[in-house]
């Protein structure tokens, strides 16, 4: 018998299992940058679930089975995970990093999801990018941008194409899956006060050499002017 498994939630199961008082993720000694990261990740969609379950040639089966059983299931099945059991994720991932300060101190999420997915499971890069010819790989995709004035409330679709633009970055090819982390903020500084989820996210502007229409003819465009 495999392990046991809970599908993610959706609609109005989601509501009613992750609405309310302690509900989510039990945050405890600066494990925000991971709670956050592990609800966006595994709360109410799949595309990563071969994280809990493959076989994959260097994968750590006891942080594979501390991530599926004592967080993904938990969260799935009552909404609730318990700040024990992510430092006992965090445990683990220092013993297996080279960094010993995962246990007490706030990450980066992209640190985090390198250490987890590259060291620990050993999965491919989920993203191809280029920027001036050259191509790069990797897990996730963090939004750099200058502060602007004409962004108020943004939505998610205006700060990834503003970032990809700014960086001159393209995608090689469309990811299975496109994990975005917005602008960072701290105590002192924050970019935006709120930032609107795009449910949906058109990455036709995106894609290296992806046929895109004319927009003053209509037919194929040969040229893009950024």
């Amino acid at each position: 018998e495999g392990p046991e498994s809970f599908p993610p939630l959706r609609n109005e199961a989601a509501v009613r299992v992750l609405q309310g008082r302690m509900k989510g993720i039990q945050g405890h000694c600066n494990s925000c940058y991971m709670d956050a990261a592990l609800f966006s990740l595994f709360s109410c969609t799949s595309v990563l679930d071969s994280m809990l379950f493959m076989p994959f040639p260097l994968c750590d089966r006891n942080v594979q089975g501390i991530l599926r059983d004592e967080i993904v299931n938990p969260l799935r099945r009552s909404g609730f995970v318990r700040a024990s059991s992510v430092m006992h994720l965090r445990e683990q991932l220092t013993d297996k990093g080279q960094c010993s300060s995962f246990t007490n101190a706030e990450k980066d999420p992209e640190e985090f999801l390198n250490l987890i997915m590259q060291q620990i499971l050993g999965i491919e890069p989920l993203l191809k990018l280029q920027s001036g010819g050259q191509e790069q790989e990797c897990y996730c995709y963090q939004i750099f941008m200058d502060k602007q004035e004409d962004l108020v409330v943004p939505d998610v679709q205006q700060l990834v194409e503003r970032s990809f633009l700014s960086s001159d970055l393209k995608l090689v090819e469309i990811p299975s899956c496109f994990i975005i982390q917005m602008p960072r903020f701290g105590k002192e500084y924050k970019m935006f006060s709120k930032i609107i989820p795009s449910l949906e996210l058109d990455i036709t502007d995106l894609l290296l050499d992806s046929p895109r229409e004319c927009c003053l003819c209509g037919d194929v465009a040969t040229l893009e002017c950024s």
